[in-house]
C-alpha cells in the first residue's frame, strides 16, 4: 500500500512537471509569434516612413497631402487603424531616427507604442537603443518605460551598446503581456473589433452566470451565440436567457 502511494505521488509529480513544460513551451511560442508580428509590422512602418520622408522632401508635400494619404489608406484598409495622419508622421520620424535597417530592426523588437514614447522623448540614437534594450531585458510596460526615461535612467546607468542581441522577454513580464495584446497587431490583421467583441461577450456572460446563481432555482442560462432562423435567414444571439 505504501509503495503504491509512493508510486502515485511520483507519477503525479511527473505529470505536473510535464504539464508545466508544455505550458512554458506554449507561452514562449505565443510570445515569439507575437514578437514576429510586431517586428514585421514595425518594419513595414519603417519602409512607409522612409518612402514618405523621401516623397515629402522631393515633392515638397505639406500636411494636407499627408492627411490625404492617410484618408486614402484608411479607405483602402478600413479595418486597420494604424494609418492615421498622426501615425504616418510617427512612421516618418521613426525612419528618420533609424536610417539603417539594422537599427530599425533592433527597435522593432518592442511594440509600436513603446517606440512612440522613445521617439517623443529621446533625441540621441544610442540612448534610444539603450532604452529598447533595457525594455526587453527588464520587461517594462509602456508606462514604466516612460517613467524611467523621465527619471533619466540612462544618465545614471547607461552604457554604449556594442552588440544588440535579439532576446525574448520573460513570458510573465508586463512587456510580454502588452506585446500579446498589442492593439496595432490586432488591427493590422483586422481582428481588433472581433477580439474586443469576444472579450466583452465573455465579461457579460461571466456576470450573468454569477447573477443567475444568486437568484437560485427557476432560472437557466441556455447558451451563448444561440442560433435562430427567421424567414430562412440564420442569426445568432450573443446572449440568450
Amino acid at each position: 500500500m505504501k509503495k503504491e502511494l509512493i508510486n502515485k505521488k511520483s507519477s503525479q509529480k511527473s505529470y505536473i512537471a510535464f504539464l508545466e513544460h508544455l505550458k512554458s513551451d506554449i507561452q514562449k511560442t505565443q510570445l515569439q509569434a507575437a514578437l514576429a508580428v510586431t517586428k514585421e509590422l514595425i518594419m513595414l512602418y519603417w519602409r512607409i516612413g522612409k518612402m514618405l520622408s523621401k516623397e515629402i522632401t522631393r515633392e515638397k508635400w505639406g500636411a494636407k497631402t499627408v492627411e490625404r494619404l492617410a484618408n486614402d489608406l484608411q479607405s483602402s484598409f478600413p479595418d486597420i487603424s494604424g494609418f492615421s495622419a498622426r501615425n504616418l508622421k510617427y512612421m516618418r520620424k521613426f525612419a528618420d531616427c533609424y536610417q539603417e535597417s539594422n537599427w530599425a530592426a533592433a527597435a522593432a523588437q518592442i511594440p509600436w507604442g513603446h517606440n512612440m514614447v522613445i521617439l517623443d522623448k529621446i533625441e540621441d540614437q544610442d540612448q534610444r537603443l539603450w532604452y529598447v534594450q533595457q525594455t526587453i531585458k527588464n520587461g517594462w510596460s509602456r508606462s514604466m518605460l516612460q517613467l524611467w526615461i523621465e527619471s533619466n535612467l540612462y544618465k545614471r546607468q547607461g552604457k554604449a551598446i556594442t552588440n544588440f542581441k535579439q532576446t525574448l522577454p520573460a513570458p510573465q513580464s508586463d512587456l510580454a503581456e502588452q506585446t500579446l495584446k498589442d492593439p496595432y497587431n490586432f488591427s493590422f490583421f483586422a481582428m481588433d473589433k472581433k477580439y474586443r467583441e469576444k472579450e466583452l461577450e465573455q465579461g457579460l456572460i461571466d456576470h450573468i452566470q454569477k447573477f443567475l446563481l444568486e437568484l437560485g432555482e427557476g432560472f437557466a442560462f441556455v447558451g451563448r451565440q444561440f442560433r435562430l432562423e427567421v424567414d430562412g435567414e440564420e442569426s445568432f444571439l450573443a446572449i440568450h436567457l
